[in-house]
Parts: structure tokens; C-alpha cells; sequence
């Protein structure tokens, strides 16, 4: 947001299904704009970002996303 560093972005990718979590978990995967194993998302860097892909960290993978392109 405002202390956020312009264009700081992060790409999720979903890597394992979300059925045998929790109702909250797969809204959470939901949320991040995830559908079904594969899926990638480039997201900013926020907080609240961070906060659900820590809280579904086992079903997803976090990388940083390219700059430039």
C-alpha cells in the first residue's frame, strides 16, 4: 500500500488441492484468486497477502515476480 515499494509484486502458484483442508482454507485459496492446481496469480505485496499465504503456505509456492517482464 502507501509503505510499499512501487510495483512490488509476488506470484503464487497453487500446488496441492485444497479438499482435504478446512472450509476457511479453500476460501482462502479462493481469495487469492486460485482455482485449481496450477494456477498462478501476481499479487502485490501486501499485509493481507501475506497473511493468507501464510495461512495456506502448505498448499502453495511463493516467488517473487519479474520486474520487467
Amino acid at each position: 500500500m502507501a509503505g510499499e515499494a512501487r510495483g512490488s509484486r509476488i506470484r503464487v502458484r497453487l500446488c496441492r488441492s485444497e479438499i482435504s483442508g478446512t472450509q476457511r482454507q479453500r476460501q482462502t485459496v479462493r481469495g487469492l484468486g486460485l482455482r485449481r492446481i496450477g494456477d498462478s496469480r501476481e499479487l502485490p505485496r501486501t499485509p493481507a497477502v501475506l497473511g493468507m499465504i501464510e495461512k495456506v503456505a502448505h498448499l502453495v509456492e511463493v516467488e517473487e515476480a519479474n520486474a520487467g517482464g
